[in-house]
């Protein structure tokens, strides 16, 4: 009797703060993904650092390049390079951006398809009004979350100057947002938004918009039901194609926010994230700005797979309707 009261009650609260209650479920769904997937995140951004074609304007900087070696050498080379834990170097930033991140872009997004656009009677709702709401939930809480989204770009890469015999920029996450805005001020702790805001646009387009379309075309068209069958599906789809869109301005954005400084905090490499998009493709090719796709796609797919199942199981146990 007493567990049915406790049920209820908790059930009454969450139906009384639902936009908390949101933020809640998805940001612990996001943890959970986020930790289980990151060494793959990590892999992805050194292997976007390589051979960048601005640093050939620097000598003193060519030092900073890294042989070619693919995800799966790659990947080898920092467990035998640093240690196996430093695959989960950048880590607490990465949660830290993902609390804020998932949280608000799930909470704008179900915002706008519920409150605003409105479902109809037999829960369909449009790809446009997807596509809308999910691109600016995502550039939203991305450009909230992007002093941490910098702060984890930095310190994955942090590793690099330990073997080159160099001082680490940082001691911790902590310190790299002291650093960092001590150096550059506020606005040193949203450098490269610009790029960031873009990716995020696309991914959480990619991403949302798949995923509750791929959903409820499953369950309005074919005998299978609201379950961890349909989740799984739909989780896949949204990973490939937010992986497809999202991969050039993430290649952008991890080499505006990780290039080296003057003391007034501006790049000395790119001047803006066009710039760095014209100098890629022009020094590197199209296809550097696909650099880390496979990575990439190994990562979201998972990230994926198990944000989304958490997430709706959570939404369950809490006595929220599924997404």
């Amino acid at each position: 009797m007493s567990g049915q009261v406790k049920e209820e009650k908790s059930l009454t609260l969450v139906q009384r703060w639902p936009k908390t209650s949101t933020f809640i479920l998805s940001s612990s769904a996001s943890i959970v993904a986020e930790l289980a997937t990151f060494p793959l995140e990590l892999t992805k951004t050194r292997l976007q650092m390589q051979g960048e074609a601005a640093l050939n304007r620097y000598r003193f900087l060519k030092q900073v390049r890294t042989p070619y070696r693919g995800m799966i050498k790659t990947t080898i080379g920092i467990i035998r390079e640093e240690g196996f834990l430093k695959l989960w170097q950048g880590g607490v930033s990465a949660v830290y951006r993902q609390v804020v991140y998932s949280g608000f872009r799930m909470v704008i997004y179900e915002y706008l398809r519920d409150s605003v656009f409105g479902k109809s009677v037999n829960n369909e709702y449009p790809l446009w009004q997807s596509v809308i709401g999910g691109m600016v939930s995502g550039a939203f809480a991305q450009f909230v979350c992007t002093p941490a989204d910098l702060v984890k770009v930095q310190m994955q890469m942090d590793g690099i100057r330990k073997l080159q015999g160099k001082p680490l920029r940082f001691h911790g996450v902590h310190h790299a947002f002291l650093k960092i805005s001590r150096e550059g001020g506020l606005r040193g702790l949203w450098v490269g938004w610009v790029p960031n805001v873009q990716r995020a646009a696309l991914v959480n387009m990619g991403d949302l918009a798949t995923y509750d379309s791929v959903k409820h075309l499953v369950l309005l068209n074919t005998s299978l039901e609201d379950n961890i069958l349909t989740h799984s599906l739909a989780s896949l789809c949204s990973g490939l194609v937010a992986c497809f869109l999202g991969t050039p301005a993430d290649v952008i954005k991890s080499r505006v926010m990780n290039q080296p400084t003057d003391k007034k905090g501006r790049g000395l490499l790119y001047k803006s994230s066009t710039d760095c998009l014209i100098q890629s493709v022009k020094g590197e090719g199209f296809l550097s700005l696909y650099k880390g796709f496979l990575p990439s796609w190994l990562r979201m797919m998972p990230w994926s797979l198990v944000f989304w199942l958490t997430y709706e199981k959570i939404r369950i146990l809490s006595g929220v309707d599924p997404f």
